[in-house]
């Protein structure tokens, strides 16, 4: 299939970084000061997060895979940059390595004040990161319908940016342990199917009376409409030890999204997934990433993740090549698949001589590169 059109729909993405003492290794609460210093360079686009712990940075919106990445570059330098200034280090993981993660700190303010009164304990696990990749859609409406379509990808989207190894100073034995965290709140993990926007804004409504909800922010979906921009908003990832990853990840999402969207504007809705079948593959993925098998929520039969992976590739690369996306994409790949998944990584930098501040300082060097 040839396509006219050389732009795609506008894509931006949120970054969240871990702040570790440059000494110790380990997790400290100085987002503040990171934040503080790399605002001066990024404005806006730097900021803090739940945690004291945490630093996010975020894009504009732009056309170019090319020049997301670039983007994506510059932010991580900068606040490598900021960190360093104060003996701190930034690093993209989608949990701490070592110890001291638990009970963080809570940035204040009546919203935070808010969430801890509702969630509680919860809060206690909350120093995890993720990248959040956001598709322009002409409305709300064709966002949800999107995401109906979406859900689909989401197991094996896991898989490809799974990197959170390591808890609290442990193997997990889990290759994004973050993934098994985060479903913990009342409102994440994979989303039901919805017919509509009135559906979605119902069931919305029900769960805010219900008290699950603080505001829509608290809507912790893995796919969903986004309440301050016209996009649909894919939030499922860990964070990926470098940008080219994200970068990729946001390439594959957009060109899914695409897809999705001209089956909506054919009348398709969205495929019925079971609930039960989504969430077993999510487990599957979480445990064994890109490394081993997924569950194929289409066929309910288990298949190497790259295998998976190369299906998909396939399948959306007529959009990646209209976009003028495909040799980016095809060369980014290659390099993952040649390097394994973050998890991986991790756990090779541990394997070397055996300590785990290896991993920090492996991802520590490698957070700020392309």
């Amino acid at each position: 299939m040839t396509r006219e059109r050389t732009t795609g729909p506008r894509i931006g993405v949120e970054e969240e970084f871990l702040v570790v003492d440059a000494v110790t290794r380990a997790v400290t609460p100085a987002a503040e000061k990171v934040v503080s210093r790399a605002a001066e360079r990024l404005g806006p686009r730097v900021s803090g997060e739940i945690t004291t712990l945490q630093v996010e940075t975020r894009t504009n919106p732009v056309s170019s895979v090319k020049e997301l990445l670039d983007q994506l570059v510059e932010a991580r330098r900068i606040v490598a940059d900021a960190a360093a200034t104060d003996g701190l280090r930034v690093v993209a993981s989608g949990t701490s390595v070592l110890p001291g993660a638990l009970c963080p700190p809570v940035t204040r303010g009546p919203r935070q004040d808010r969430g801890t009164a509702t969630f509680r304990g919860l809060h206690d696990e909350l120093a995890i990161c993720a990248l959040h990749v956001h598709v322009e859609t002409p409305d709300r409406e064709r966002a949800v319908l999107v995401g109906n379509h979406l859900r689909a990808y989401l197991p094996l989207l896991v898989a490809v940016t799974a990197n959170s190894p390591y808890w609290e100073g442990r193997d997990s034995g889990y290759a994004s342990w973050r993934t098994m965290v985060w479903p913990r709140w009342p409102v994440a993990g994979p989303p039901p199917r919805f017919e509509s926007l009135a559906h979605y804004e119902r069931v919305v409504a029900m769960l805010t009376d219900a008290g699950a909800t603080v505001d829509g922010g608290t809507l912790f979906w893995d796919v969903r409409p986004s309440l301050r921009f016209p996009t649909v908003e894919v939030r499922v990832a860990d964070v990926p030890v470098t940008a080219q990853e994200s970068a990729l990840v946001a390439a594959l999402v957009r060109a899914l999204a695409v897809r999705a969207d001209e089956a909506v504007a054919r009348g398709d809705v969205g495929p019925e997934l079971p609930g039960e079948l989504l969430r077993a593959a999510y487990w599957r993925a979480a445990r064994d990433g890109l490394e081993g098998e997924l569950l194929d929520v289409t066929t309910g039969r288990l298949r190497p993740a790259r295998e998976l992976l190369a299906e998909t590739v396939a399948a959306v690369s007529p959009v990646l090549r209209g976009y003028g996306d495909d040799g980016l994409v095809d060369g980014w790949l290659r390099s993952l698949l040649a390097t394994g998944s973050g998890a991986a990584r991790q756990r090779a930098a541990a394997a070397r001589r055996g300590e785990l501040s290896d991993t920090v300082d492996y991802l520590a060097s490698a957070t700020p590169g392309a």
